[in-house]
């Protein structure tokens, strides 16, 4: 009777898998970036753009004048628009502390969710789209789930430890919207164990 369960729960994980939408990409290079650095990538770091269009995001995070990157931007409709590969250090954290490290963008990634959270939730194609992104950099890297952050949690770190200097907390992603964020990838995380161990349990048998 186990083994039948098993095999239920594989097709319909599989199922489920098979069914999941690929979401477009774009490049559209930023030029805010070290050039003579190459990113650790030990974390991420989630931020919403506060942009009310694409275009104005988009325009912000490849000026040279802004001087303000990121590795990519998460469209509504869950497009991502890559600016940087992984490896790249992009200008998105400012002044930043992670695990008492400071400098993150020196070693994370920086996600932009257009739009501002703080007026509308994030889309669900949003959250699916930055989901299917962030997998395989974090099983690539092997980033824990601690190590995946919003602007505003480094930040304050920073100014609990610099209270001097200026550097003004602000909300970036919600609190909200980064729960429901990482809910649902800790759901994907253990759909993907799940059907890993149906696998296992398939070929062990």
């Amino acid at each position: 009777m186990k083994r039948y369960c098993l095999i239920i729960l594989f097709v319909i994980i599989a199922v489920a898998r098979s069914s999941a939408k690929t979401y477009m990409e774009k490049q559209v290079p930023t030029p805010n970036y070290a050039k003579n650095k190459t990113n650790e990538v030990l974390g991420i770091v989630l931020h919403h753009t506060a942009q009310e269009t694409l275009e104005e995001s988009l325009e912000i995070l490849t000026s040279p004048e802004k001087k303000a990157g990121a590795h990519v931007i998460i469209d509504s409709d869950g497009t991502r628009y890559i600016m940087a590969k992984p490896e790249v250090v992009t200008f998105h954290a400012g002044y930043s502390i992670l695990n008492g490290r400071e400098h993150c963008n020196y070693f994370t990634i920086g996600i932009e969710f257009q739009g501002n959270t703080l007026e509308k939730p994030l889309t669900d194609d949003q959250i699916a789209s930055g989901i299917q992104y962030v997998l395989p950099i974090m099983a690539k890297y092997h980033i824990p789930l601690d190590n995946i952050v919003t602007h505003e949690m480094i930040r304050t770190a920073y100014i609990a430890i610099h209270p001097d200097k200026r550097s003004h907390a602000k909300i970036d992603i919600t609190p909200t919207e980064y729960i429901r964020f990482m809910q649902a990838l800790l759901i994907h995380k253990y759909k993907a164990l799940l059907y890993s161990l149906c696998c296992h349990r398939q070929v062990a048998s």
